[in-house]
């Protein structure tokens, strides 16, 4: 694995560069770190951070807060703020991640868009996981106004996409209709490459601060960077018309979101050496590991069909007696808000579902995948890893 983490520093290189410009540029400094209360008027490390972030993105503007719970909190006021009564949402890259569905209405839920008038249609991926471009084309109409994109693989076992696959398809759907705004989940992808959707023509890139760009240290937050146009539109919606980015205390966290941030892309390197080193060992084993060992990384998770509910507790078992926080407890499948199965979760982490810290999860349905991810270093990956195989050989579900 020498030559590819060689490679995979190169791009934690590059990525530390473009952050520590951004901080250089916006003049960060200590009172940056000061903590506001109540509206939050004035608060300039909030102001600040939000313009990192847009440099760091290549972005006209960015919301970035501790009041954007999840990334699904994110993806939401991205959409909600940006789709009108009317409109039509498409996902050209299939299914959406199972929280989405209740948002969107694919699955009925209270203050889904669904319930507000906007239309939802999806176009399935090829057999080959690539893109449907003739279907595309056909169901993008005279209704569709947003295109939303999953850069990750979320709970199914399709390979994730390059920020090359991205931009191709942005210029494709932009070119059937100009003027449709496209959004790309983010998550997991962030400082994987040396560039980003927004580079390549994205509206919107969203993502959760308690994954990549948190690095680790952020306890909460979303982002969501962008044109002015739709940044703008999600802070009113975030907060409410009229008010937009001029409120929202930072609380005394201002700290942990650039010291994280500027932390990120080592992180992320060190939780892409170990995904790397978890599909190396699973598939001598004989799994499926999705994306294999030689494969491109284009985000952070790394799955691996475990072929029983048994492999899965088993697996999770041993990621959290890995890991420093509650590595007594034992992990067990259980009806998380939002999912469709049961889901197991492995993560002792310092913030509560952080899945840039070592983590692994997954739903209780066939294949009976497990998507682990994260460690704050490699090291604390490898020895997750390597503890989760021992859990397997206890349980008698693989023989070495």
């Amino acid at each position: 694995m020498k030559e590819r983490f060689e490679k995979i520093d190169g791009v934690a290189e590059y990525n530390q560069c473009k952050v520590l410009n951004a901080m250089r540029k916006n003049r960060v400094d200590a009172n940056c770190f000061s903590a506001s209360t109540g509206y939050g008027y004035n608060d300039v490390g909030r102001d600040k951070i939000e313009q990192v972030y847009a440099d760091t993105f290549h972005t006209e503007s960015a919301l970035v807060r501790p009041q954007i719970v999840c990334g699904t909190h994110a993806l939401t006021v991205a959409l909600s703020a940006n789709l009108r009564p009317g409109d039509e949402l498409l996902s050209p890259v299939g299914r959406p991640y199972d929280t989405l569905e209740e948002v969107i209405g694919i699955r009925e839920s209270v203050c889904s868009l669904k319930e507000y008038g906007v239309s939802y249609r999806q176009v399935d991926l090829l057999e080959d996981g690539t893109f449907d471009y003739e279907n595309i084309k056909k169901a993008i109409n005279e209704k569709t106004a947003l295109v939303t994109i999953q850069r990750s693989k979320g709970y199914q076992t399709r390979p994730t996409f390059s920020v090359q696959q991205i931009a191709e398809l942005i210029k494709f759907v932009k070119e059937v209709k100009p003027g449709l705004k496209v959004m790309v989940d983010n998550c997991y992808g962030e400082f994987v490459d040396v560039v980003e959707p927004s580079d390549f023509g994205a509206d919107m890139v969203v993502g959760s601060l308690i994954k990549n760009p948190g690095g680790g240290l952020a306890p909460i937050g979303g982002y969501i960077c962008g044109t002015k146009e739709c940044v703008d539109r999600c802070a009113y919606r975030l907060s409410a018309p009229g008010l937009g980015q001029e409120v929202g205390a930072s609380l005394g966290v201002m700290q942990s979101f650039y010291q994280g941030f500027f932390l990120a892309p080592t992180v992320v390197a060190g939780a892409l050496k170990g995904a790397i080193f978890a599909a190396r060992i699973y598939e001598k084993l004989g799994f499926k590991v999705v994306p294999n060992g030689t494969e491109d990384r284009h985000d952070i998770i790394q799955a691996v069909e475990l072929k029983s509910p048994e492999g899965m507790i088993a697996f999770c078992k041993g990621i959290q007696s890995a890991a420093p926080v509650d590595s007594y407890v034992t992990p067990i499948p259980w009806a998380m808000p939002g999912y469709e199965n049961e889901v197991i979760m492995a993560a002792g982490a310092f913030v509560q579902g952080s899945s840039i810290e070592l983590s692994a999860d997954g739903p209780i349905r066939e294949p009976y995948a497990v998507y682990f991810q994260g460690g704050l270093t490699w090291y604390h990956a490898k020895i997750g890893i390597l503890t989760s195989l021992q859990e397997m050989v206890n349980a008698k579900l693989i023989t070495l």
